[in-house]
């Protein structure tokens, strides 16, 4: 478990797994296999497995906790769902409630669930299976959603052609959240309270949300999808097959990396290998990570 200090606020990463999962030349259609030899110093073993060809990619939470506010940023895939469009994530059963408890926290006890967009992996943990229902996982929570993203999804849903959406986890990992009363939906830029703010960064998907935390001076940003490997730091014009607008896509991409080389706020992505986050440094006219 690893945790980091941000000024006064300390971020805990939250494991649901970690292991070779997308094949590089598939998630990435710029992909080059001359780079993993440009950047083996850094991408080997903890980025890309050369035995298979696919990148090593984390699927985690962030555990933020400020004072005695509790809030989860992005909550994985979630136990018990069926995901057949992605075999390794069908019905997981994993120790990530475990892995929170052991960071000393219930799920009666988060006070915020923050989802930088709403896909599959991002959204899981929002809901558990009890007695056949999916009830959500942390009944004292407020589940901020993007509601561009949300709108966006629930006219697919309602569509017979397109629906169920996402593999099935808009119903089964947001709805329940939005008929249990506990979503607050937010659309454009805005604050959380006086560390956490949020502002559109769309692309990977339409409502997709940039988060910012500040405390004492010190900065970090929580970019969810927006880069999903680190090798996108010096290639920012790579975008993965997910990303639902190409061109914003990279507009949001370029400006979170230029934002964190300005500022000197860490990247926390959501799915970078160890050691899951970096600095951001301006090298010419691109970036380079330093871990």
């Amino acid at each position: 478990m690893q945790s980091f200090e941000i000024g006064t606020v300390t971020v805990t990463r939250i494991e649901e797994t970690y292991e070779p999962n997308f094949e590089a030349a598939k998630f990435f259609a710029d992909w080059n296999p001359a780079v993993v030899e440009t950047h083996r110093d850094w991408m080997l073993p903890h980025h890309y497995d050369p035995a298979s060809g696919m990148l090593k990619l984390s699927v985690h939470s962030w555990l933020i906790r400020i004072g005695t506010k509790t809030i989860l940023i992005d909550t994985c895939v979630g136990n018990d769902k069926a995901r057949a469009h992605r075999p390794m994530w069908h019905l997981l059963r994993t120790p990530w409630l475990e892995r929170l408890a052991a960071a000393g926290v219930t799920p009666e006890q988060v006070d915020v669930v923050m989802c930088t967009h709403l896909h599959v992996d991002h959204i899981g943990w929002n809901t558990r299976l009890d007695n056949g229902r999916w009830v959500p996982t942390f009944p004292n929570a407020k589940y901020v959603f993007s509601r561009e993203d949300y709108e966006h999804y629930l006219a697919l849903d309602s569509d017979p052609k397109t629906g169920p959406v996402n593999g099935g986890s808009f119903r089964d990992s947001v709805l329940p959240v939005v008929e249990a009363g506990l979503a607050q939906m937010v659309s454009g830029p805005g604050s959380l309270d006086e560390y956490l703010s949020y502002a559109p960064a769309p692309g990977h998907t339409p409502g997709t949300i940039a988060i910012e935390l500040q405390a004492k001076g010190a900065r970090a940003s929580f970019c969810g999808d927006i880069l999903h490997h680190a090798i996108q730091v010096f290639h920012p014009q790579w975008n993965s097959f997910a990303c639902a607008d190409q061109a914003l896509a990279r507009q949001s991409r370029r400006k979170v990396l230029e934002h964190c080389a300005g500022s000197g706020a860490l990247l926390m992505p959501a799915h970078f290998g160890a050691p899951f986050v970096c600095r951001v440094e301006a090298e010419g006219k691109g970036f380079r990570p330093r871990f």
